[in-house]
């Protein structure tokens, strides 16, 4: 679209081009929907490393989008489970090829403020819309539980000697990485990124506040050396810091005229810290509700029953005793396939979070049962 044919008003002007802003700009473009989008640093390439459920993700992704698929992944808690879902690793250059095709109009830009229907930019212009939606993620706020990591990548020879040959480990809170049971725990993450390259990575899952990266660093090549492993010092590293909440200011998406999308909006997982997967499947009903005028939106009943729930799990995460953490996740992944894909994977899906949530209550000893409880019974205080 040149400058003279911009329409005087959008249909849609979104605000922050990450994965989430990237999706809804797409599929909101192919319904037809003229769109404009705003981002500091729009050509910026995206480095992290991307991963879901392949039962997640939706119809209209290529299959190229994934890199790799590891049927049935290891979690190791107080010992060895097998998770009976495919784990996939998104190609982060190619995913963000295909959702930066057809995408509408982009515009290099701070927003310095957002209305539900204008955007003023800090050159002084300002963008008409009829929705403004803000998909600027979480921010930076050590207010906000978090989750840190750190990461090396291997070739796969060295992986498999450091995962005993196991072709992915979604977690492994196994205490060989120098700490004792009385540390804040954090555990390790393997999973294939190509086939000739694999991201092993000590991961802090959520903490207020989180482990620092240099600690888990420590911690990562404290694990690799009790297995036998020295890390090249060449080898690529990734470091991890994001907000596992959305920030106050920002509210829920269901509350506020604001319209907003992706981890700004409530669609990160707070347990897990996933929100790419959400987004992806979320941006065709947000694109949909946005063409059509509709008020349903992202946020029906049942997706904010959900929503509650799984706060009240990131209150037991953050609660838990380390000691009890293992002990925690172990009765977790002893649940059936289908309870662990509600909790982790189904934003409506409210009869079978609870149930979930319900069995691992009846399965805890009553140190954990009574955090559960107080986390249930009353919100945190920050």
């Amino acid at each position: 679209m040149t400058v003279s044919s911009r329409p005087a008003i959008w249909d849609v002007a979104i605000v922050g081009l990450g994965p989430a802003g990237r999706a809804l700009a797409h599929r909101a473009t192919a319904l037809g929907s003229t769109v404009v989008s705003v981002d500091p640093l729009p050509r910026r390439s995206w480095t992290a490393t991307y991963a879901a459920w392949e039962d997640e993700l939706p119809d209209w992704l290529p299959r190229d989008a994934v890199v790799t698929r590891t049927p049935r992944p290891t979690a190791w808690t107080t010992r060895r489970h097998t998770i009976d879902r495919t784990y996939c690793v998104l190609n982060t250059s190619v995913l963000q090829s295909i959702l930066g095709s057809g995408c509408g109009t982009v515009l290099a830009g701070r927003a310095v403020d957002l209305s539900p229907t204008s955007v003023q930019l800090d050159d002084g212009s300002t963008l008409k819309a009829h929705v403004v939606v803000d998909a600027r993620g979480t921010g930076d706020s050590p207010d906000l539980a978090q989750q840190t990591a750190y990461g090396v990548v291997v070739d796969p020879d060295t992986a498999a000697h450091a995962l005993a040959g196991e072709a992915a480990v979604f977690m492994d809170w196994r205490r060989d990485n120098g700490t004792s049971p009385s540390d804040a725990p954090s555990f390790l993450y393997g999973v294939p990124l190509a086939q000739d390259r694999f991201l092993l990575e000590e991961t802090c899952l959520v903490g207020r506040p989180p482990l620092p990266i240099s600690e888990l660093a420590t911690r990562l090549h404290d694990r690799l050396r009790q297995r036998g492993i020295t890390v090249p010092s060449h080898s690529d590293v990734e470091r991890v810091r994001f907000a596992v909440e959305p920030p106050p200011e920002a509210g829920r998406a269901h509350s506020s005229d604001q319209v907003r999308f992706g981890a700004r909006a409530g669609l990160m997982h707070p347990g897990t810290g996933y929100s790419v997967a959400a987004s992806l499947l979320c941006a065709d009903v947000l694109a949909r509700d946005l063409r059509d005028g509709s008020n349903a939106r992202l946020w029906p009943w049942k997706a904010r029953t959900v929503a509650s729930l799984r706060s009240v799990g990131l209150r037991v995460l953050l609660n838990l005793d380390s000691e009890h953490v293992p002990e925690f996740f172990e009765h977790f992944f002893d649940l059936p396939p289908q309870l662990q894909a509600a909790y982790l994977s189904e934003r409506s899906n409210p009869r079978g979070t609870l149930s979930a949530m319900g069995r691992m209550f009846r399965a805890s000893s009553g140190d954990i049962r009574s955090v559960i409880l107080r986390s249930t019974l009353r919100r945190e205080v920050r």
